[in-house]
């Protein structure tokens, strides 16, 4: 696994406070912190790996935050010892590896289920895994079980519609 997002190490931080009421706002920041994949620091600060698009995406969510009545700052920062950054990137991989372990399960489920009804079932794993991909920035070894187990499916179903 390689630690950070580039090679100096870098972190993008967001440092952030949203008013308790009204409470969408708040929640609405927090979801979209974690379809990013955020790791929790602690409470308002969240970090990802630094590059152009993990900082532009944390400035998008800090204006959110200032337009929901909070604050929010963003800071590039380097944890001060390896052991903070592994152990950063050893949370956010096993945050992604539980994710595809839950692809690998519908996946071994759906191939005991009739052709016609898991072809929405690939449908939506290859989304789900699109969407995991997006947030995956110490990828795990879950992460190429659950492309071959989806790959497994989806040629199950073109395998019959060829047959046919």
């Amino acid at each position: 696994m390689s630690i950070g997002g580039s090679s100096s190490g870098e972190w993008v931080l967001l440092s952030y406070r949203m008013p308790r009421e009204p409470s969408s706002p708040r929640i609405a920041l927090w979801r979209k912190l974690k379809r990013l994949g955020v790791a929790q620091i602690s409470d308002g600060l969240v970090a990802l790996p630094a590059d152009a698009r993990t900082r532009e995406h944390l400035e998008w969510i800090a204006d959110e935050a200032v337009q929901g009545g909070g604050s929010a700052a963003i800071w590039i920062a380097r944890p001060a010892a390896l052991a903070q950054e592994r152990d950063l990137a050893s949370a956010m991989a096993e945050a992604r590896a539980v994710e595809y372990r839950a692809v690998l399960e519908t996946a071994a489920a759906a191939a005991e289920l009739p052709e016609a009804e898991r072809v929405p079932v690939v449908r939506r794993l290859r989304a789900e895994l699109q969407r995991i991909g997006r947030r995956d920035y110490f990828p795990p070894p879950e992460r190429e079980e659950a492309r071959r187990a989806v790959a497994d499916l989806h040629r199950s179903v073109e395998t019959r519609a060829v047959e046919r």
